[in-house]
């Protein structure tokens, strides 16, 4: 293992994970602590059992790594978790409510009426607010809690509160983190009219810097607790998708990530932020001034774990023989779609009489349909061209499927070996501290798991398929146009 060596953090909703990596891209080991979780915990969960899980990892991770490195070599830390939650901090730095999950809806309506303050006045900045955006849930919070508002000293996301533990440094986050809280990526501040409309005082909220960048050093109690030294430096962290993009190796202008899990993420880079007159898209900043777009499908994989969890080794292989089906199926599995078309009415469908086996191969292909339909809206919004896409979730660990994408695509497809959160983050902590910027940290710490490359046979016939499936959801009312077919 080479020195030195970086700590990568993520708190996701259903635990604490954290991995040790060195400057090679070797990951030394991992960590995770699932999270006591109930129906409540998707719209509060407890910052103090963060921690505790946090501190319990890392104690772990670090006393097996020292079997094998000298873990007085480890550099820096960097956190990412969840986008939109948030937490109100008291004086003491500790929090005066349970953290606010991103998944709360309780804040549909605040949504509304900040998405609506941000239309009236602010011209450059991020829009798109809804029950998901940490603004909207500070508004909530707000109105329901007013003998608390005067408790408040900031409001923090959850990475920051990581961040804060780990540094002291309390009045910090980061770009991508404190876009849905409202801040203004263009003109890089803070509107007036969070204050104006909305009633968030100035003080509360943190300075904004570029992730990666260094905020702090290891607090000396915590260092102490886990067995490091407080020289290990603190940066600034990032969302937990924007993570994830760095770690899939996504971070070159015209480079793309797929990650299809539950459901199906596009996030990219690009020069030029992309404007949607349907707002199924929005920009993150990129650490080296790029932007960084991306939109969520409520398609994805979901249908797999509903209808074909028996025997994916055996329908796999059976769908290496069936590609191209020529069938015609949109395994969309919940009322409503939300990227690349805006349909409230979208439904699933497929042709009549397949097989079990054909509608396995042709729901895959349905999905890589909707991923081509997506990467050619964005090159018809931005004027720049999708060079190559990065690949991660359950999705890319199906040989076929990667298969049937590139060629559906007529784009390589690369799958890493490491694409977790936490590895992205650990990419981040060493992306200034070691390395100039994220673009060499990343080519340096990302290895090539699997590359695809599209067939030209394959190619064409699937061209041909394609224009029917996008004919079929025309049809539907479910788009008005083919796009640039």
């Amino acid at each position: 293992m080479t020195a030195p060596f970086f700590l990568g953090v993520d708190i996701g909703t259903q635990g604490a994970r954290v991995v040790l990596i060195d400057s090679k891209g070797n990951q030394i080991g991992s960590e995770e602590e699932d999270f006591a979780l109930s129906d409540e915990s998707r719209e509060e969960q407890s910052p103090a059992e963060w921690w505790q899980a946090l501190l319990r990892s890392l104690k772990r991770l670090v006393d097996k790594a020292r079997l094998v490195v000298d873990v007085d070599y480890i550099k820096a830390i960097a956190v990412t978790s969840t986008s939109g939650t948030v937490i109100p901090i008291a004086v003491n730095n500790e929090p005066l409510h349970n953290a606010i999950m991103y998944s709360d809806k309780r804040s549909a309506e605040e949504g509304k009426l900040c998405r609506e303050a941000a239309l009236r006045h602010n011209n450059t900045g991020y829009t798109g607010f809804n029950s998901s955006s940490g603004l909207s849930k500070i508004v909530w919070y707000l109105r329901h809690f007013p003998t608390q508002v005067e408790k408040i000293r900031r409001w923090v996301h959850a990475s920051d509160f990581i961040t804060g533990k780990l540094s002291g440094n309390w009045g910090v986050t980061d770009y991508t983190n404190a876009l849905k809280s409202g801040y203004d990526l263009i003109n890089l501040c803070w509107p007036e009219y969070l204050s104006t409309e909305l009633q968030i005082k100035k003080e509360w909220l943190p300075n904004v810097v570029a992730s990666g960048t260094a905020v702090g050093t290891l607090n000396k109690d915590v260092a102490l607790e886990i067995g490091l030294k407080n020289t290990i430096q603190i940066v600034a962290g990032m969302t937990d998708g924007c993570a994830s993009q760095i770690a899939s190796g996504a971070v070159n202008l015209g480079d793309w990530n797929t990650t299809i899990g539950t459901t199906l993420v596009v996030k990219g880079v690009t020069k030029n932020a992309i404007t949607d007159p349907e707002e199924t898209l929005y920009n993150h900043l990129h650490p080296e001034g790029f932007w960084m777009p991306g939109g969520a499908s409520n398609i994805g994989a979901d249908w797999i774990t509903r209808d074909f969890k028996e025997d994916l080794d055996l329908l796999n292989e059976q769908a290496q023989l069936l590609i191209p089906t020529g069938k015609i199926a949109y395994p969309l599995r919940q009322a409503g779609e939300r990227f690349p078309f805006v349909a409230p009415h979208a439904r699933g469908f497929q042709e009549k009489g397949l097989t079990r086996e054909e509608a396995f191969a042709a729901n895959m292909e349905g999905v890589a349909y909707v991923e081509r339909y997506a990467y050619q809206m964005i090159e018809k919004l931005s004027g720049e061209k999708v060079k190559v896409i990065y690949t991660a979730g359950g999705a890319s660990n199906s040989s076929v499927w990667l298969k049937i994408r590139s060629n559906v695509l007529n784009l390589p497809i690369y799958k890493m070996k490491y694409v977790t959160g936490a590895f992205g983050a650990a990419i981040l902590a060493a992306s200034k501290t070691h390395f100039s910027n994220i673009i060499e940290a990343t080519q340096a710490l990302t290895q090539i798991e699997k590359e695809v490359m599209p067939e030209k046979i394959l190619v064409e016939k699937y061209q041909t398929i394609y224009y029917s499936f996008l004919q079929a959801l025309k049809e539907k009312g479910y788009i008005k146009n083919e796009v640039n077919a």
